[in-house]
């Protein structure tokens, strides 16, 4: 590739210009969020009816602000903190859906592209862009929008995997030599310390793991630094894994599908992670219809799906997108692995959850979901649940033995009233 690749490059604003009236868009999310596009889209005042697809984005949302709903509807796949008020508001959309079944939306034709607005990495001497931290539904975007319009970001790591995007397939790209969006975790509280602690001792030598983002997850990978062969199978990953890979945990030895590589969808972090995945062909990034394709996931031995909720009743029925009506987050990949671990050999589903809300208010086991609560994964599907007061294995038992097994794993400051509430089902005992 020619190094003058640069003297293409147009202003934000001339790159937008791209984007029409009454058209489909798609926007590359979480770290890989194309801001000064966007900015530029949103400084636009000509435009009505454009529907902006896109899974959780990091940043600011102008295009979902108040008095824009005539010139921009956003429609969730995941729904991140910049949406949830406009979601909420029903100035934006929300599809509930499985992260396995979005990039369908888009090649079978389901969700037509017009545009893809992607951030990407520089091109190589191959020609070669890589879609860099988000592959997740972006590849799927990129393949089928008619118009690819592109932020190349110097500070864009380069990854390996089904990620690439020719550089000569960009309409128009604006170059830009700024740092991602990085994401630090927060502090561990006592409670998040205690279910890594309990979770991590579900995790057994040679296990598959997928993790989401948060605490918990965080708690986890800090306690399985005694495990030997670990291996990385998953929708996405943090920080936390670079410090087990470092220690020598996760070698990847014993995965059936990609053995020594970790596989992910997308990653969320900080600079050391952007720093770990840049060129590094261990780490293989791949549309998120084949990471969490059920018949895939359960090809590797001992899978842990690692993922928590929200709310969870004594049947075993797991909220994790919604407070109520209240669209919180999506069904993401959650059903994907608590299934596809399932069907692995030796695989251990987990949802993963602190007793309580709302600093000990409210029970987050509860006799029933709150009204609008959605059901992400059915009681059909749950195995263990886990809070810091114990885990518990709800699969196979009956609806009784759930409701014991789950009381018994409450805020004891709510177990008596629990106890009460399920005496009206099972006056029996």
């Amino acid at each position: 590739m020619s190094p003058d690749w640069k003297s293409s490059a147009v202003s934000p604003a001339d790159a937008a210009a791209f984007v029409r009236s009454g058209t489909n868009v798609f926007i590359h999310g979480a770290c890989a969020t194309p801001a000064p596009l966007i900015e530029a889209l949103c400084a636009r005042h000509d435009l009505e009816g454009v529907k902006l697809y896109h899974l959780h984005t990091a940043g600011p949302a102008p295009f979902a602000a108040s008095g824009r709903e005539r010139e921009f509807r956003s429609v969730s796949l995941f729904t991140g903190a910049p949406l949830r008020q406009a979601v909420a508001e029903d100035r934006a959309d929300f599809i509930p859906i499985f992260l396995s079944d979005i990039p369908a939306l888009f090649l079978s034709g389901s969700v037509p592209l017009d545009v893809a607005l992607l951030q990407v990495s520089p091109p190589d001497r191959h020609g070669m862009c890589s879609l860099g931290t988000s592959c997740d539904a972006a590849r799927a975007a990129a393949t089928t929008a008619r118009v690819i319009i592109a932020e190349i970001n110097e500070q864009m790591p380069r990854t390996h995997g089904n990620n690439v995007l020719p550089f000569d397939q960009i309409d128009a790209f604006v170059a830009t030599d700024r740092p991602l969006v990085e994401h630090r975790p927060a502090p561990e509280t006592v409670v998040e310390a205690r279910i890594g602690e309990l979770v991590a001792g579900l995790v057994e030598d040679g296990s598959t793991l997928q993790m989401g983002i948060g605490g918990i997850p965080d708690a986890v990978l800090a306690r399985l630094h005694g495990k030997h062969d670990l291996g990385i199978h998953t929708e996405m990953f943090s920080d936390g894994v670079v410090d087990l890979v470092e220690a020598g945990v996760i070698t990847n030895r014993l995965k059936a599908v990609s053995p020594g590589r970790i596989v992910t969808s997308f990653i969320n972090g900080t600079r050391r992670l952007f720093d770990f995945v840049h060129d590094n062909p261990l780490v293989a990034f791949h549309p998120c219809d084949w990471t969490n394709d059920t018949s895939v996931i359960r090809r590797n031995p001992k899978v842990v799906a690692i993922n928590s909720a929200i709310q969870i009743d004594l049947t075993g029925q797991v909220c994790a997108d919604s407070i109520g009506h209240r669209i919180y987050s999506g069904i993401g990949g959650q059903m994907d692995f608590i299934r596809g671990a399932a069907l692995s050999p030796g695989g251990r589903p987990i949802i993963a959850l602190p007793s309580t809300a709302a600093s000990g208010r409210v029970s987050r086991i509860s006799f029933q979901l709150a009204a609008g609560a959605g059901v992400v994964t059915t009681r059909g599907h749950v195995h263990w649940v886990v809070t810091e007061y114990g885990p518990v294995n709800l699969h196979g038992r009956t609806l009784r033995e759930r409701a014991a097994a789950l009381i018994s794993i409450a805020h004891p400051d709510f177990r008596a009233e629990l106890e009460r509430d399920c005496r009206t089902l099972h006056p029996g005992g």
